[in-house]
């Protein structure tokens, strides 16, 4: 049968998209929010990051303040019971004031590192009352007279402990601007004379908001800075940020980096040094301190929601954990890990062999198990009863000698791992996250794959995976990517969803336990027998498949394993300790495994255990000594303390920068499937710690388009550190049908966010090949040659031309389109001619580098045979399904499908609606997958896990149903496809 008659009718006409990002593309300015520089009577002053109402002249950083606006003495609303002790900003309109009190304040100037004492005193001169300042170290002595206007601002930094009341006397910091004067930083060592000195200002400001005829106030922007005061009642409506930002008016630029500021920071503050142990002492000092016109209350501050303060939290997470030694120590604890395959049996006898073969109690139970539970039900991610038998067994089976709570389990379909601490631990067992990879065929099948919990156990990270990896002698290379699918897609999703996923590797110490299914490289049964009953097990692990693998780099290189001197524990005969005697004589392999990674890590035992014999599996144990990093809470308050203080000198004297060694790249010849990666370097060339992060564009939900990601996407540079950043390139079936119609091209703009400092700007360029897969059934019918032949334009005009076209009985016999897609005609009818009595066919997962071997077969040719092996053709049938646009059986009849599955005739009347394309290719796949049925004694197929795969790919939910899809409709789905494979689909 050759499907393809007739030429496909394509159009001329082309219609090309334009793409953009409108008219503040790549040429905007790189200057950032926070980095916008305006000129100011000969100088230049910065702008408050985040708005842009101020048009005045302003302090040169808004990055350590508490604002508030003085009322006539009154305490200004925000304040709550920080009361007059909190930080001010006075606005003092001009007016000649009475003489001030003769007032003088020994004080210490900070510039730029250097500490300079001098004097500050209040004078009046000309009717113009102004602050003067002495130096001390100049001879002979310098003095400055600054002005008391409406320009003038002295402002209080918020004190430093952060966490504790201090009732002593440790000095305050003031900031001081005046008309044509740069912000200057003084410290002030006495108090008390501080706080006094500025209430004097304070009087004099009154006296002048008292004048007949007030200067000109400018809009007040100076509310809402780092410390995030609410800004006091105005008659004004501000603008979303917080200001009166005029936003309306403002420049697309500005807009962006507003917007930007706003998306590019979510980030919780770290968690706050523990209080002292006497509570009951903090809460009477709290109430103490409610009283004083002075509070120590920052905290208050850190918690709010704010885009600034979210940044600085994140910073000092990062400057804490890269001092880490200074504050915890490492205490040593016991952890059990074991792994069994089952082989689908239910419990039938104590675990204690396994699970308590030590006198001490562990501290921690890491317990895997492999084929849980092999039913057709369990094979789709279905509920398990086996799951709760084998819980209940460990959980009886845990050490007697302490008690225990489960700290986590998770399950994927056989396979499932399952935590347990001791009670006495549980309360330092933080942030648990489990996850699951399948990487049977497609990664619908969960036969194979892996399954993780991660933890924090006091301050250490600690993630476990329990996998089961690709079976048979020969497919070492199958393992090698099954270890390799799950690094790369395993990983957890933080609840913040400011922060980066966290993969498996990114944790100290991971622990990967499992039937991880390597074998010997011998295929003499008899031979490796033999060598075992001589105790010959050094000589047997030469021939390892995972220690060869290791050596080689191709797997597991980053891990440890202990010395193995137990024999192999697989393939025994069930229930008994005989080597298998089946026909098929498996050769003898230590399969079942457990290997780590990190540092402070001493396994004190690995074993077998042969007294139990309910699987085909022996169970493995190994007993670790893990070394974990415990906070020393003092310690850890104190650097906390010295961090901030720290972050305020450096923050306020300087403003971050980076420099990126490329800014344009092009990704040239894109395809389906296969990834492209650039690379490109970022450094630090500021003086400070700085955050990057990628954000998205101004009305964008994400930073960059589908196809495309950063990695990193964010994170942390300290002064001249360098960090490679890889943009990753890959059309999945979730973008490639935009792609494939023009739609959507290789074109973007990732804008690369430096908190409190400047946007840069790259450029994503690039041309990619249409492919078949992602292309509509209907648009494939018509194409009689190979669509990589097909010019563009066509594929475009096709595809919207499709949308008004019905069939037309009129056209010629070269005209009509093919009865089913050449593509799905020569994947069916190889799997036909070849592959009909393969075993574990649309089971086992296809070769990566042999799939895109049939991909671009399929899109460049009209091959004689397709290359690959026949389980990698199958895959690629199953890709073809799955990426098309609109499923062989269209969304809108999904519904009705589910209505009629009890009813064999009104399911057949329900497909006799589908187009024609669409009904001839569901036919075509339902004689195939029959006759397919005809040799499952051979390939291990049956009517269930053919029916439940197909349904997932034949009769999918539409997109917006898709998460509502119930166990209840799944089944229905399920039994409206048994009903063709099993009754046949006569007319």
């Amino acid at each position: 049968m050759a499907p393809w008659l007739g030429r496909p009718a394509l159009s001329p006409r082309a219609t090309p998209r334009a793409h953009g990002i409108g008219a503040a593309g790549p040429e905007l300015s790189e200057a950032g929010a926070a980095g916008r520089k305006e000129p100011e009577r000969g100088g230049e002053l910065l702008r408050p990051a985040g708005g842009s109402g101020h048009c005045g002249p302003g302090p040169s950083r808004s990055v350590r303040r508490r604002s508030l606006r003085a009322r006539s003495g009154s305490e200004s609303p925000g304040d709550g019971a920080a009361g007059s002790g909190l930080a001010r900003i006075l606005l003092l309109p001009m007016e000649p004031p009475p003489s001030p009190a003769a007032w003088s304040l020994d004080a210490v100037e900070v510039k730029a590192g250097r500490r300079e004492p001098c004097v500050l005193s209040l004078s009046q001169r000309h009717g113009q009352c102004e602050l003067v300042i002495h130096s001390r170290e100049k001879d002979p002595p310098d003095q400055d007279n600054i002005p008391i206007n409406s320009r003038f601002r002295c402002v209080q930094e918020a004190e430093e402990t952060l966490l504790i009341d201090i009732a002593t006397n440790t000095g305050c910091k003031i900031r001081i601007q005046g008309d044509c004067t740069p912000e200057r930083l003084f410290e002030i060592p006495n108090e008390e004379r501080c706080l006094g000195f500025l209430t004097e200002v304070l009087n004099v400001q009154e006296a002048q908001l008292k004048a007949p005829f007030p200067e000109h106030r400018e809009p007040a922007s100076w509310y809402q800075v780092e410390k995030n005061l609410p800004a006091p009642p105005q008659s004004s409506v501000s603008g979303v940020l917080g200001f009166e930002d005029h936003f309306n008016a403002i420049s697309l630029e500005k807009k962006r980096n507003l917007q930007n500021q706003q998306m590019g920071s979510r980030r919780e503050p770290p968690p706050p040094p523990p209080p002292p142990q006497n509570r009951q002492f903090h809460r009477e000092r709290e109430g103490v301190a409610r009283d004083q016109t002075k509070v120590t209350n920052t905290m208050r501050k850190l918690f709010v929601p704010n885009t600034q303060s979210g940044q600085r939290e994140g910073l000092i997470k990062h400057l804490l954990a890269k001092r880490e030694k200074e504050y915890v120590n490492i205490q040593s604890f016991r952890f059990f890990v074991g792994t069994w395959n089952v082989n689908g049996q239910s419990p039938d006898s104590g675990l204690e062999p396994w699970l308590v073969c030590d006198s001490d109690p562990p501290d921690v139970y890491c317990v895997g198990f492999q084929e849980l539970d092999l039913s057709t039900e369990a094979f789709f991610y279905f509920d398990s009863m086996k799951e709760q038998e084998w819980l209940a067994a460990v959980e009886k089976a845990l050490h007697p000698k302490a008690k225990y709570k489960k700290v986590q389990v998770v399950r994927l379909v056989g396979m499932m791992l399952v935590v347990f601490a001791r009670k006495d631990q549980l309360n330092y067992i933080t942030d648990i996250m489990a996850e699951t990879v399948g990487t049977g065929i497609m990664g619908k099948m969960g036969n194979k794959g892996g399954v993780a919990v991660r933890f924090v156990f006091h301050n250490t990270t600690f993630c476990v995976v329990n996998s089961h990896l690709a079976a048979h002698v020969e497919d070492f290379e199958r393992r090698n990517q099954d270890y390799k699918d799950i690094c790369a897609r395993l990983s957890f999703l933080p609840p913040d969803q400011g922060l980066p996923q966290l993969s498996i590797m990114k944790h100290d110490v991971v622990i990967w336990l499992g039937d991880l299914n390597y074998r010997l490289c011998l295929p003499d049964a008899s031979e490796v027998k033999t060598l075992i009953s001589k105790n010959e097990l050094q000589k047997l692990l030469t021939y390892d498949q995972l220690n060869i693998q290791r050596t080689h780099k191709k797997a597991f290189a980053d891990f440890t394993e202990g010395e193995i001197k137990f024999i192999p524990t697989y393939k025994f005969d069930s229930k008994t300790d005989r080597w298998d005697s089946s026909g098929k004589c498996r050769v003898p392999a230590w399969c079942d495994r457990i290997l780590w990674r990190g540092g402070n890590i001493n396994q004190l035992r690995y074993r077998s255990h042969m007294d139990l014999k309910t699987s085909d599996h022996k169970p493995v144990s190994s007993l670790f000594l893990i070394g974990v990093k415990v906070v020393d809470e003092q310690r850890y308050r104190r650097l906390f303390e010295d961090i901030v203080r720290m972050m305020d000198r450096m923050e306020n004297d300087f403003l971050p920068s980076l420099e990126l060694s490329r800014r344009e790249f092009v990704f040239e010849k894109v395809k389906f499937r296969q990834l492209q990666k650039e690379k490109f370097q970022i450094t630090n060339n500021g003086q400070v710690t700085c955050h990057f992060s990628f954000i998205p564009k101004l009305n964008d939900s994400q930073y960059c388009k589908p196809w495309l990601r950063a990695e990193p996407c964010e994170g942390y540079l300290e002064p001249n550190e360098t960090v490679d950043i890889s943009l990753d390139v890959y059309v999945s079936k979730d973008s490639v049908t935009l792609l494939n119609s023009g739609e959507d091209r290789i074109e973007d703009i990732l804008v690369l966010h430096l908190d409190r400092g400047k946007d840069y700007f790259l450029t994503i360029s690039g041309s990619y090949l249409p492919s078949c897969f992602g292309t509509s059934l209907e648009a494939l019918c018509r194409m009689r040659r190979p669509i990589r032949e097909v010019p563009v334009t066509k594929l475009v005009d096709l595809e919207k031309s499709l949308l008004q076209m019905g069939p037309s009985d009129s056209e010629d016999a070269s005209e009509r389109p093919l009865q089913v897609p050449k593509e799905i005609w020569l994947l069916v009818d190889h799997l036909f001619k070849r592959a009909c009595h393969q075993e574990d066919l649309f089971q086992t997962p296809g070769m990566q580098e042999e799939l895109q071997q049939i991909i671009d077969c399929l899109d460049t040719s009209i091959p004689e045979t397709i290359p690959g092996s026949n389980h990698s053709v199958a895959e690629a049938l199953l890709i073809f399904l799955e990426a098309l646009p609109e499923p062989v059986i269209c969304y809108e009849l999904y519904q009705r499908c589910l209505d009629c599955s009890h009813d064999s005739r009104l399911c057949r009347q329900v497909i006799s609606h589908l187009p024609r394309c669409h009904r001839n290719v569901f036919r075509y796949l339902m004689a195939f997958l029959r006759e397919l049925l005809k040799y499952s004694e051979d390939n291990n197929v049956s009517a269930n896990m053919i029916a439940t795969l197909f349904t997932s790919l034949l009769l999918r939910p539409p997109p917006n149903l898709m998460l509502k899809q119930t166990p209840q409709d799944r089944q229905r789905a399920i039994s409206f496809l048994l009903g063709f494979l099993l009754g046949g689909d006569e007319e």
